[in-house]
């Protein structure tokens, strides 16, 4: 019964592997490139029809990171060493101040956020996190900028550290995909060291990560060196009132320190 299994299983595929090898013989390549040209096109057709919008703004998108890549912010960062602008000399009023982006980030223990903490957010409730009448949010998107954040927020910590109306956010970006995979970055979470904490300071300093693509947040608040660092003042609506780049001058320092007065008094 076997024998007669195995006969009939090699029968099967020897006339399947010449029906096979004449079906390819009479219908060459070339003349199923047309069919196969036309059913492609078919399909981009129809996906472009059902999202016209979408392709245009990844075109857009696409064209824009190519113009703005790796090698334009390296010449870019060498000709200024990341002091893109100077620093706010005074704060910005109220009705001219945008809304800082709605962005989600994570600490290292997991938990997720969303900033701005204002009075608006949904973070804030009883048992959560309380309004900071001003907030200082340092944005890092590579390695080379985290000395840049520092030079600001060190003496804005040293300056209000005995303030429990503050709040300071040292955001990195962190936009490899494969990082943002669920289980890669529960294991990145725990092996990140944890912020030293002043036991001097009520000042709250929190070290925050913020996973996958952020084009649009860049877009909207007009970042497009990714090597330096990009520090913001916000108000408790969440308004941008003051910005700072690069590493801070001691006269720079004293603005922001200035300004970060100035808001406390006025709120």
């Amino acid at each position: 019964m076997a024998t007669t299994l195995n006969r009939l299983r090699s029968s099967v595929s020897a006339l399947s592997h010449r029906a096979l090898f004449n079906s390819t013989r009479r219908d060459s390549l070339p003349s199923r490139i047309p069919a196969l040209r036309s059913t492609t096109r078919s399909f981009l057709d129809f996906y472009q029809f059902g999202n016209k919008k979408a392709i245009e703004d990844e075109r857009a998108r696409l064209n824009d990171e190519m113009n703005r890549g790796y090698f334009a912010d390296m010449k870019e960062f060498k000709e200024h060493g990341g002091k893109i602008a100077d620093a706010n000399k005074t704060v910005i009023p109220a009705v001219s101040a945008v809304k800082f982006p709605e962005l989600a980030v994570t600490l290292s223990s997991g938990e997720v956020l969303k900033l701005p903490i204002s009075c608006s957010s949904g973070e804030v409730n009883e048992e959560s996190l309380a309004v900071p009448r001003v907030s200082l949010v340092c944005l890092s998107f590579r390695a080379s900028s985290q000395e840049m954040i520092s030079s600001w927020s060190k003496p804005f910590l040293e300056s209000f550290g005995d303030r429990k109306d503050l709040q300071v956010f040292e955001v990195s970006f962190i936009d490899k995909w494969l990082l943002g995979l669920a289980p890669i970055k529960k294991l990145l979470l725990r092996v990140l060291q944890k912020p030293k904490s002043n036991e001097n300071s009520v000042l709250q300093r929190r070290v925050v990560y913020s996973f996958g693509d952020h084009y649009h947040f860049r877009k909207e608040i007009k970042i497009l060196n990714l090597l330096t660092g990009y520090i913001f003042l916000l108000d408790k609506s969440g308004r941008i009132r003051w910005q700072g780049f690069g590493t801070a001058t001691p006269e720079e320092v004293s603005q922001l320190l200035s300004c970060t007065s100035q808001l406390l008094e006025d709120q």
